[in-house]
């Protein structure tokens, strides 16, 4: 007990200096803290696999809230909700892995029956493209040039145009509809 008792006056006392912007302090707090919550997740959960990563996740969630540590407290039980808290997350994350996931010893060959479509078509007809914006009504030819073509901003293209933004995304989406409609109709015409 009296083991226990010089522990945790030391640790409060690295603890304040580290407070204090002792970095040396710091330093060797961290370093005696790593074997104890090791020890302290092994005698909960067992040896397992990502018990390192567990450990770093305590020291940089205590890290993180180094400030809330009142010296006039004791440390250990702050140390350990801390450590209860992110034990609690680990958990939940492991559950939702294995609830979603599959483990799979070989994964199966496949391959597609066709070859990728982009080898046999190139970029477009961009004069196509281009006599197609030139066909839209005005608003919606103000839109494509200035979003997609100049690649302004909603707020930018609605400054230079007079538009409000919500008129400039609803000219954007008729303009997009109306040039996947007639680049769709020549295509197959």
């Amino acid at each position: 007990m009296e083991k226990v008792n010089s522990r945790e006056a030391r640790w409060v006392g690295l603890m304040r200096a580290a407070q204090q912007g002792d970095r040396a302090a710091y330093h060797s707090l961290l370093f005696e803290l790593a074997p104890f919550i090791r020890g302290a997740i092994g005698r909960r959960w067992g040896r397992f696999e990502g018990i390192e990563d567990l450990v770093q996740d305590v020291l940089l969630s205590m890290h993180s809230v180094r400030h809330t540590y009142d010296p006039q407290r004791p440390f250990t039980p702050w140390l350990m909700a801390i450590a209860r808290h992110r034990m609690a997350d680990n958990a939940r994350r492991y559950v939702r892995k294995v609830r979603n996931e599959v483990n799979v010893d070989e994964w199966p060959e496949t391959f597609s029956a066709h070859e990728p479509n982009y080898l046999d078509e190139g970029p477009g007809d961009v004069q196509s493209l281009r006599e197609a914006i030139a066909k839209l009504p005005v608003g919606q030819r103000q839109a494509v040039e200035m979003l997609k073509l100049q690649e302004m901003s909603l707020k930018g293209a609605s400054a230079a145009s007079g538009q409000s933004v919500a008129a400039l995304k609803v000219a954007m989406h008729r303009a997009l509809k109306a040039l996947r409609a007639a680049l769709g109709e020549e295509r197959q015409g």
